[in-house]
């Protein structure tokens, strides 16, 4: 693993480390499991969103090229 595949969004370990304690002092430890749980329902709705879009832009580009359509089958 290289040092750039290790950090993240820009990020070194020491960098991550000193925003958990942060967030740690300023929530507290017991409102972080609700915290990462709100986080995980939101990233989950977020992705089910994108699947959604991406299956409605399929259908629509689908239906432009005429691909479903029973009457372009009669010509």
């Amino acid at each position: 693993m290289t040092l750039q595949e290790q950090k993240m969004f820009g990020l070194g370990w020491p960098e991550i480390l000193l925003i958990l304690g942060v967030v740690i002092i300023i929530f507290g430890p017991k409102r972080i499991p609700e915290l990462g749980g709100a986080l995980g329902k939101t990233l989950r709705g977020f992705k089910e969103e994108l699947q959604t879009q991406d299956v409605d832009s399929t259908e629509v580009v689908d239906v432009e090229l005429g691909e479903n359509d029973p009457a372009a089958g009669k010509k």
